[in-house]
């Protein structure tokens, strides 16, 4: 492992917000930073609003104005990684921690973060991706996504789940990371975390899970918004394969190569029975994982699961291969990242952060 220099006692820690359009959900995210049992004096918040139309500026307004340790910037890119760096720009912390608007998190998140990075060496640090379900649909969804049927059952899917991982759900980095492994991709869409951290590991950085760091966030609400939500980060997925090369595990590209395999076989072989044996051994598979995930939380919710998980296979895959055209034809980042410059060298120089 890459050794960055040891944490000091008291750490500063800024936790940056990337939002747009996020009225309903900013006033309880950045109270429950505000609430964190770290020293006060030790934390900041920084909020990149991306030009919020629904009344989240006005929010903003009134919560940096309560609160002296939180205050917001303008995000012209509007993107989420864009917004990332404008915040770690102007950021005083020597920890690091992304949140996003819609996540709720624990009253000891920030102190946890600090914990495991000291204590494990790691680069990055975080939690798992605890859902916050409100319907019957996003309680059959967050089932979904526990099951390897899902998207290859990573570790961060899994509350009590620990250790070395490629990647983690939001996380807390040290600054260093940013000086050596460069920040977030500015005009990545989604998928901006898994790029970094692909590249933290490049580095010879590591990256920890740890169950004692709690957020919640608050899933999609229907069927329609997974399809989309899932479209984009095969998009997302397909650019960050082009731009890197290749994937830390093959997961990602599964869905893809299902979708087309399916494709292929409706559209030579439509009424031929291999066709309809891979298309019935699919569903049945779906439909036993489905009863399995679900019957902890009632039988209403095994049709929900048993669409959800073709849902997402397809609207990945599809999403994977409209990226691979896109960004083939029309790549769209830099060849070398923005790295933040060395604190040594600004204080050399004489020359302050902000």
């Amino acid at each position: 492992m890459e050794l960055l220099p040891p944490l000091g006692l008291d750490p500063i820690v800024t936790v940056v917000i990337p939002c747009l359009n996020e009225e309903h959900h900013v006033d309880r995210c950045v109270q429950d930073v505000m609430a964190q049992d770290y020293p006060t004096h030790l934390l900041e918040v920084i909020v990149a609003d991306g030009g919020s139309t629904d009344g989240t500026r006005e929010r903003l307004d009134s919560l940096s104005g309560d609160n002296p340790r939180m205050r917001w910037i303008d995000n012209p890119g509007k993107l989420q990684s864009a917004g990332l760096n404008a915040a770690i720009r102007v950021a005083r912390g020597d920890i690091i921690i992304r949140l996003d608007a819609h996540c709720e998190c624990a009253r000891d998140y920030v102190r946890q973060s600090v914990m495991v990075l000291r204590e494990t060496g790691a680069w990055n640090a975080g939690g798992s991706q605890r859902g916050k379900p409100q319907n019957p649909f996003q309680h059959a969804f967050c089932a979904a996504l526990r099951s390897r049927l899902a998207m290859g059952g990573a570790a961060y899917r899994h509350p009590g789940a620990e250790g070395f991982v490629d990647t983690v759900f939001c996380g807390a980095f040290r600054r260093e990371v940013f000086e050596l492994a460069g920040a977030f991709d500015p005009a990545a869409i989604t998928n901006e975390d898994a790029e970094l951290n692909q590249r933290i590991l490049e580095c010879g950085g590591h990256i920890y899970l740890s169950p004692r760091i709690i957020t919640h966030y608050y899933p999609r609400r229907d069927i329609l918004e997974v399809a989309r939500q899932y479209f984009r980060y095969g998009q997302g997925r397909a650019r960050t394969l082009l731009k890197r090369g290749r994937f830390p595990r093959i997961t990602p590209a599964i869905p893809f190569l299902a979708t087309c395999v399916g494709a292929l076989l409706v559209a030579t072989k439509p009424f031929a029975p291999v066709t309809w044996l891979v298309f019935g051994i699919y569903a049945v598979i779906c439909l036993v994982e489905a009863v399995r995930v679900a019957l902890p939380i009632g039988l209403r919710a095994i049709p929900m699961v048993w669409a959800v998980f073709p849902t997402i296979h397809v609207s990945h895959g599809i999403g994977f291969a409209a990226g691979l055209i896109r960004y083939l034809l029309r790549p769209d980042w830099s060849r070398t990242p923005e790295y933040l410059p060395e604190r040594l060298a600004i204080a050399a120089t004489g020359v302050t952060e902000e």
